[in-house]
């Protein structure tokens, strides 16, 4: 009886033993399991800082390499460009150039005709006879101006809207265009650009100040003939320093022969 007792005390002491080391085993895993999710947790907020700051300094370092290489691949490349993006709308096109050069070329005294669209503005260029007086040129100029609108009228093509750049209008009357510095030289430009409200002719072969234009070619005209005069005068320097050299040659001669004498 004893023996079964001290049997079962030997067991119950063996198994609270085992108890207490079951329980210390536990409870030393489950300080190990604490320190690894600590150790876990501070490695994934080093982790997660140094993502953001990868972030934060990656990506306008991309945004500049990108720049960089966009740019050295279209260094060749021209900038293009439209000033008039939405503006000139209608359009003048190339059928209307051809309706306004043939209802000009009908102007009795045009002998030839030139129709240009450059950019926004259209250019009319007639030559017109050389027996033709200022004032009929003058007149076919304004006769042309009549003849363009009814092709394109000022209201649509010729008028700015709303703040929309439209075109400009020049027309050029001239005759004797190779005699330019001769008095029959005559010149007429009528101009309408899509902010003025009606034309301005002007008679562009005559100055406004017809003394003024005097006292210029005067001066010109004296500069001229003073530097005429300045290259004259070097060229007379050039020659007598030319011929110095001579009369030194004929003074050393009679020298020479001045001593022969004496001897």
């Amino acid at each position: 009886m004893s023996q079964r007792k001290r049997t079962t005390s030997n067991r119950t002491s063996s198994g609270s033993r085992n108890t207490k080391v079951a329980k210390s085993t536990k409870n030393t895993k489950n300080t190990k399991t604490n320190k690894n999710v600590r150790k876990k947790r501070k490695i994934d907020k080093a982790s997660l800082i140094i993502l953001i700051g990868i972030i934060v300094f990656g990506i306008p370092c991309i945004f500049v390499a990108w720049q960089l290489i966009s740019a050295q691949l279209g260094s060749n490349s021209p900038v293009l460009g439209d000033r008039y993006e939405n503006d000139l709308d209608p359009a003048i096109t190339s059928s209307d150039l051809d309706s306004v050069e043939s209802a000009v070329s009908s102007i009795s005294g045009v002998e030839s005709v030139d129709v240009q669209l450059a950019t926004s503005t259209l250019r009319v260029y007639l030559d017109c006879s050389d027996s033709l007086t200022s004032e009929e040129i003058q007149a076919i100029a304004e006769s042309a101006y009549t003849q363009v609108t009814s092709v394109l009228p000022v209201s649509t093509y010729f008028s700015q809207d709303n703040g929309m750049k439209m075109y400009d209008l020049e027309i050029h009357a001239y005759n004797n265009i190779d005699y330019a510095d001769t008095d029959s030289y005559i010149y007429y430009i009528l101009n309408q650009s899509s902010s003025m409200a009606s034309y301005d002719v002007q008679l562009v072969s005559e100055p406004l100040d017809a003394d003024l234009a005097e006292e210029l070619r005067n001066q010109d005209s004296e500069d001229t003939s003073s530097d005429s005069s300045s290259d004259s005068t070097t060229i007379e320097l050039t020659g007598e320093e030319a011929a110095e050299p001579e009369s030194t040659d004929d003074t050393s001669t009679d020298t020479s022969s001045d001593d022969t004498t004496s001897e």
